[in-house]
């Protein structure tokens, strides 16, 4: 078949390399914007009317925000992650992405985890992946490991890399997140987009193959027998046959089909000076990797 080979590496889709773990700041939610408002405003009041009980709300509205610091910062100490990236990754199709939350901590639970991509980690390669969708874990256990999925959409072929991981804390209050960022360095292989149905069709294979087709031609099988005719081969005249019916009986092969199947792509083409003639190889390629596919899950050996 004149038609297109994919450029798949099928080599390790993983590697991981640690780095330091650093701090990622305070984020405050909408729910924290309302709560600081509220305490700005009982803080007015209990300074323009000196009621006492406006100032021990106050106090206790400034206490909330220090301790839901102080919580959120232990809650997120120390917690691991870990992606583990299973099975084949397509451009343009949404993946779900396995990943590994821990709590090695021996006491102290974990509540609220937020885990998401770090957007600053993917703005070099912005056009190639998009951002993870965030998910949320309620509770970790001293001790207990989490598993759960990252959705991610690749945007183009190739090797991409997601080097950090944001784990944020909801907890306690809600009002702000507290988060770090996680070095996972994680290496994804992104395999061609893959369209909806191939047309491609190989060429029949003539007379070799491995396989019979119900249709007349050169093989061993047996397709039909048949009055011996001018020009037929006379290796095939079913010699017993034609004694009994005392004329010349030709019998008719299957033939048979090769299910081997190579499908070449001429990447040969140079440096790709424009965007259109860059979208046209995607696009051959693309067109290739989709055969591929197609024909190995017809029984061909590609």
């Amino acid at each position: 078949m004149g038609s297109t080979s994919t450029a798949i590496d099928a080599g390790p889709p993983v590697s991981h390399t640690r780095k330091r773990d650093r701090s990622d700041g305070l984020r405050l939610t909408r729910p924290g914007l309302w709560f600081g408002v509220a305490t700005g405003i009982a803080l007015l009041a209990a300074i323009n009317t000196g009621n006492n009980g406006l100032f021990l709300a106050a106090s206790a509205l400034l206490a909330s925000w220090v301790l839901a610091h102080l919580l959120g910062v232990a809650n997120v100490r120390g917690l691991e992650v870990e992606l583990l990236p299973e099975g084949e990754f397509f451009a343009q199709r949404l993946t779900h992405l396995p990943m590994r939350v821990a709590n090695p901590r021996r006491r102290l639970p974990a509540w609220w985890i937020v885990l998401e991509s770090d957007p600053h980690d993917l703005v070099p390669t912005a056009h190639r992946l998009r951002r993870a969708t965030p998910r949320l874990v309620s509770r970790l256990t001293p001790g207990e490991s989490f598993d759960t999925t990252l959705d991610v959409l690749p945007r183009r072929r190739g090797r991409q890399t997601i080097s950090i991981m944001r784990v944020s804390s909801l907890f306690p209050l809600g009002i702000f997140r507290k988060g770090r960022r996680i070095a996972v360095d994680t290496e994804l292989l992104i395999y061609p987009e893959i369209y909806s149905g191939s047309s491609s069709r190989p060429t029949r294979s003539g007379r070799l193959g491995e396989e019979t087709s119900p249709r007349r031609g050169a093989g061993h099988d047996l397709y039909g027998l048949r009055a011996y005719q001018q020009g037929d081969d006379p290796r095939s005249i079913h010699w017993k046959q034609s004694a009994r019916q005392r004329r010349l009986i030709f019998q008719e092969r299957q033939i048979e089909e090769s299910r081997r199947l190579m499908i070449v792509l001429d990447n040969a083409v140079g440096p790709l000076e424009s965007r259109r003639d860059e979208r046209r190889f995607e696009r051959l390629v693309s067109e290739a990797a989709t055969a591929a596919v197609d024909f190995l899950d017809a029984g061909f050996e590609v």
